[in-house]
């Protein structure tokens, strides 16, 4: 079949699956009546506040809130960087609740992360508690028999799809290409908040989702990522955030949506809910254990925890997934901005994708013209590392332009990080039946790596196109996911935004942003720490080894990086760099530095396969794809 036939043949299909797309008013009334004759009514709970269970983190954020007021705000916050306390104080909050848990995310997966995290909220509802689940259509929730139990799991119990194609909860590949080609605009705008909120009292944001990967429990490949706790007015903001988006009319209840209709419609039997099936049941049932655990609570969460005045929650509105140009739908991202801009001293940038947009190009380019210009630290991922290849392309493109014009530091992450590797292997501990840990045995299941990832752009799609580039070196495999930002050591950002194009115009955004220089204090050090020789590889410049041929071979890199198209020179301006034996750790500007570091290559330990092929075709070919990759 030819180009031309394909899009003729993917157009007719897009044209018959939208015309098919709505379902009539009988059939949502008959599924929602089915759903509510079948539902189980019974509560589990006869006890005083739906019998939930102490957590000293519900008890410290209603705290901070009670000691408010609009004059003086109390916050407590609490950074969640390690993958072990950012899950258990989501048990412990869900657990906790006495009125209401809501939570919005971009994927859910059904592993044992994503089990765990629906069978405590299904508990909840059914004592009583009222439960909204709100998760981005493309990533979350494909299997329409688990959709059809969540419908029927409990009257307190909602769950609503955003953004659903072709007002479906699963996609197809044939779906996949027709919403490209008849509704490329909707579908490419994704919302990629990810928030839970208990009693409008306490709650949690930043970089996860709920998926194994990012609670550091797949068995190949994992995130370093970030999330803060946050108790106080700021919680209250992120509630009244997830009601705008809920109330929006992207947000599909599950009735509402074709497939999940027919599918209820034909099973009018009720489903039941029952309970999960664990590949590591142990290592589920310590952090369950922990959940209950006040004194690991106080350790692990609360221990450096501080009560700090001007905390922001911001979120893009929803708006913004329909007017994406429109200032006032993109308020989270106009206020991250600004406050780069008024960087005075340093910048520390964390992001997975190194792909700026033009906004932000303009504002580092302006920083780095002042008569001091602040230090720009920026850790993001390595080809090696990274799972979004195609991003990762657009950014090796522009190094010469993030080192000379924007004053960059760029700290690649190795793929085998050791401290990574170090935090990992805690969190992968089996837990044997008499309180020891052990290390247990994965369960390789090679047909569910690599799915499901963030990066759902244009290029970013299924199965083995997901999976990052093969390496030289073998081991379990870390990613960079955290989106962090500290100016100043003044105030830190923890949130959503990858600092990209995708999160400037298409995707919303959500984050919260701390005035504090203890919490700033934490999150630097945590960034600094991911930069660390053990951890990554620095970009620097090339040694000018024959100063003609150098200069000769800049030129003609310069003029090729400057092109749309035609990108193909292979000696680019920086290289990849590592710390030499006996040496300590210094800055690309350091005199000494190319004494002490030896260029690895432009690809370390990424071995010779079309994903390097692909690489360096899409930076010859695809810088006109950066906002949609």
């Amino acid at each position: 079949m030819s180009l031309r036939h394909f899009a003729l043949f993917t157009l007719l299909a897009a044209a018959a699956l939208l015309e098919g797309c709505t379902l009539s008013h009988a059939q949502i009334r008959r599924a929602d009546a089915l759903v509510a004759a079948t539902t189980a009514k019974e509560s589990t709970c006869t006890g005083p506040e739906h019998c939930a269970r102490p957590s000293p983190l519900l008890d410290a954020a209603a705290q901070a809130l009670a000691e408010s007021t609009p004059a003086r705000p109390q916050h407590l916050v609490a950074l969640l960087d390690a993958s072990e306390p950012a899950l258990v104080a989501r048990l412990s909050l869900i657990r906790a609740a006495r009125r209401t848990i809501d939570v919005q995310t971009y994927i859910w997966d059904q592993d044992d992360v994503g089990q765990l995290m629906l069978d405590e909220l299904v508990q909840a509802a059914r004592r009583g508690v009222q439960v909204r689940i709100l998760a981005d259509q493309l990533s979350s929730f494909g299997d329409l028999g688990l959709l059809d139990r969540l419908a029927r799991a409990s009257p307190n119990l909602q769950v609503r799809l955003y953004n659903p194609t072709f007002q479906e909860a699963r996609t197809s590949p044939l779906e996949w290409a027709a919403g490209i080609a008849c509704c490329f605009l909707k579908f490419n705008q994704r919302m990629h908040n990810k928030v839970l909120v208990v009693d409008d009292t306490a709650g949690i944001t930043g970089g996860r989702n709920y998926q194994d990967r990012y609670f550091d429990w797949d068995d190949d490949f994992d995130y370093v990522d970030r999330d803060v706790l946050v108790g106080g007015p700021a919680a209250r903001a992120m509630a009244s955030s997830f009601a705008l988006f809920w109330r929006h009319k992207r947000a599909v209840p599950l009735t509402q949506l074709r497939d999940v209709n027919h599918y209820i419609l034909a099973h009018p039997q009720a489903p039941g809910w029952s309970a999960p099936h664990y590949d590591h049941p142990q290592r589920v049932y310590r952090v369950q254990q922990e959940a209950d655990d006040a004194a690991w609570l106080r350790m692990h969460v609360l221990a450096d925890s501080v009560r700090a005045r001007h905390v922001e929650f911001f979120s893009d509105l929803p708006a913004k997934t329909e007017q994406p140009l429109k200032r006032q739908a993109r308020q989270f991202t106009a206020h991250v901005m600004q406050m780069v801009g008024e960087a005075r001293h340093e910048v520390i940038l964390q992001t997975p994708y190194l792909v700026m947009s033009r906004r932000a190009r303009h504002i580092f380019e302006h920083l780095h013209k002042e008569q001091t210009a602040p230090r720009i630290v920026v850790s993001t991922n390595s080809l090696a590392s990274t799972d979004a290849f195609a991003v990762y392309a657009l950014s090796y493109k522009h190094r010469k332009r993030y080192l000379k014009d924007y004053g960059f530091e760029i700290y690649e992450l190795k793929p085998h990080a050791e401290d990574a590797a170090a935090a990992n292997a805690l969190a992968s501990l089996e837990w044997v039946g008499d309180g020891r840990h052990a290390s247990g045995e994965p369960a390789h299941d090679a047909s569910r790596h690599y799915v499901s990832t963030e990066d759902h752009g244009l290029l970013g799609s299924h199965g083995s196109s997901r999976r990052p580039a093969p390496l030289v070196s073998e081991g379990r495999r870390f990613a960079l996911h955290a989106k962090s930002i500290v100016v100043d050591d003044r105030f830190a950002m923890v949130g959503s935004h990858n600092f990209d194009p995708r999160s400037d115009h298409f995707n919303t955004e959500a984050g919260v942003i701390v005035y504090d220089s203890r919490i700033a204090a934490q999150v630097r050090a945590s960034i600094l720490r991911d930069t660390q020789p053990q951890n990554a590889w620095v970009i620097a410049p090339r040694r000018p080894v024959v100063p003609l041929l150098t200069t000769l071979n800049q030129v003609i890199g310069d003029v090729s990086e400057s092109l749309p198209l035609f990108d193909f020179w292979p000696y680019r301006y920086a290289t990849s760099y590592q710390l030499k034996a006996g040496c300590a750790p210094m800055r690309p500007s350091d005199p000494a530095f190319f004494s002490c570091y030896e260029p690895v290559g432009d690809f370390p330990d990424v071995a010779l396969s079309p994903k390097l092929i692909y690489t360096r075709l899409i930076t010859a070919f695809g810088s006109s794809a950066s906002g949609i990759l």
